[in-house]
């Protein structure tokens, strides 16, 4: 969990520097994914995906309920 004076440096910072961060992050980390037998990074690539689809099923769920409560209030 992030701190709140993180949290709020974040959102300060412009979107461009938000990419230039998340460019800059990944740079930095990319040797350590890569790092080890084959087996090893598929293994860990395969994380990576699962919790990104995991993310972004939870996203899209949240925003079909948006929806879904919002079309109900207008009806």
């Amino acid at each position: 969990m992030l701190s709140k004076e993180t949290l709020d440096s974040y959102r300060r910072m412009t979107p461009g520097e938000r990419l230039a961060l998340t460019f800059e992050m990944i740079q930095e980390n990319t040797p350590y994914l890569l790092a080890g037998r084959s087996d090893v990074v598929d293994r860990r690539f395969e994380l990576l995906r699962r919790e990104n689809d995991r993310r972004n099923e939870r996203i899209l769920t949240a925003l079909a309920a948006m929806r879904t409560s919002s079309a109900t209030a207008h009806d």
